[in-house]
């Protein structure tokens, strides 16, 4: 039978030594409870440089007339935290995590943050498992889909910034945040929608109201923006659900 990390490593696509492996999967709140072992930071710090070098050299190559400006707005989006722990759901990586008890009560495992470090310090095993190509393929395969969408996804860098000047440009009126939270303390979900002018326009979930904000807004950008409707269409549309 596949052990799990046999597992992990076949959704990655990679080979990484198993005490490397480990120590990306420690998280601070794990190590300190069990005597101040060395925690995933050090490789976490490796993989973020690899990450923006290998996304800057994809946009470069690929937009030979963009300016730096734009080309700037395209990899924060894609390396942003938001963005990362999204391709961390998706391959199921909170599973993993070695997680203090607190963290866990508090589901770290679905934190956006613990997610995308956790990203980053994978990517870092890889190269010290490995070299510098294995490590930059694996970043292609995980950020290559989000690159395609890179031009709309520029916004993304922070949607409720986006949305508030995208209404202010076509004065479509107030903006306001419609919250709800739902479940136990410890594993709280909050739904947001957002109303430009009293119409609501996006929607959006996640385990803190920043994140549900975030996501209503970047759900509402992409109807107002994206699909290019005239003001006041979402009511009669509808609103795409935030993914």
């Amino acid at each position: 039978m596949m052990s799990s990390t046999e597992e992990l490593l076949k959704r990655l696509g990679v080979s990484i030594d198993a005490g490397t492996l480990r120590l990306a999967l420690t998280h601070r709140s794990y190590a300190y409870e069990n005597g101040g072992i060395p925690t995933n930071e050090r490789l976490e710090f490796l993989g973020d440089s690899i990450l923006g070098f290998s996304v800057t050299d994809a946009l470069y190559r690929d937009n030979p007339d963009l300016p730096e400006g734009d080309l700037a707005k395209r990899r924060s989006a894609v390396v942003s935290t938001r963005a990362l722990a999204g391709i961390g759901r998706s391959l199921g990586i909170g599973e993993y995590i070695y997680l203090g008890q607190g963290e866990k009560l508090t589901q770290g495992k679905n934190k956006a943050s613990i997610l995308a470090d956790t990203m980053e310090a994978l990517i870092g095993a890889t190269y010290v498992s490995n070299d510098i190509e294995t490590a930059r393929q694996l970043v292609m395969r995980l950020i290559g889909p989000l690159l395609k969408d890179a031009a709309a996804l520029g916004a993304g860098t922070d949607w409720k910034t986006s949305i508030q000047e995208l209404a202010a440009s076509r004065q479509l009126g107030t903006i306001h945040y419609a919250v709800d939270g739902s479940g136990p303390d410890h594993a709280r979900t909050f739904t947001a929608v957002l109303h430009v002018g009293g119409t609501a326009y996006g929607k959006g979930s996640g385990h803190s109201k920043k994140e549900a904000e975030q996501e209503a807004a970047a759900d509402a950008w992409r109807v107002l923006s994206g699909a290019g409707n005239p003001p006041g269409a979402a009511a009669s549309a509808g609103s795409t659900p935030a993914t």
